[in-house]
C-alpha cells in the first residue's frame, strides 16, 4: 500500500525539521546527517524516507553517494500555505499590542 505522506505530519517531527535545517544551505549524504543526531542511523534515514516521500527533500545521486537536499518549491508552498495565518496573527497582536499600550493601571 502506497501512502501519501502529509507535509505537515512531517515537519511536526522536531528530528525532521532538525533535518531540514542542516540541509537547507548545502547537500548531504545520509550519513553526514546522521552524524549530527544521537540516534541510529536507521532511524534518521526513515526521517529521510519520510521527507522525501512529502518532497520536501530531493536525492541527487553522485557517484555512490546520495545526497538528500532541499526542494524549495515544495517549501515555498508550504510557506504560501501559512502565510495567510501568519498575517492574521500578526494583525491580532498588532491590535493586542495596541490596546495594551493604551490600557493604565488603576494604582
Amino acid at each position: 500500500m502506497n501512502l501519501r505522506r502529509d507535509v505537515f505530519q512531517a515537519i511536526s517531527d522536531p528530528t525532521r525539521r532538525a533535518i531540514l535545517l542542516l540541509v537547507a544551505s548545502q547537500a548531504m549524504t545520509a550519513g553526514v546527517i546522521a552524524s549530527n543526531f544521537d540516534t541510529a542511523r536507521p532511524t534518521v534515514s526513515k526521517h529521510l524516507q519520510i521527507l522525501t516521500e512529502c518532497e520536501l527533500l530531493k536525492q541527487a545521486q553522485n557517484g555512490r553517494e546520495i545526497y538528500y537536499h532541499i526542494n524549495a518549491k515544495k517549501m515555498k508552498e508550504v510557506a504560501d500555505f501559512i502565510e495567510p495565518f501568519r498575517q492574521m496573527w500578526d494583525a491580532r497582536f498588532n491590535k493586542l499590542e495596541d490596546v495594551m499600550k493604551k490600557y493604565k493601571p488603576n494604582t
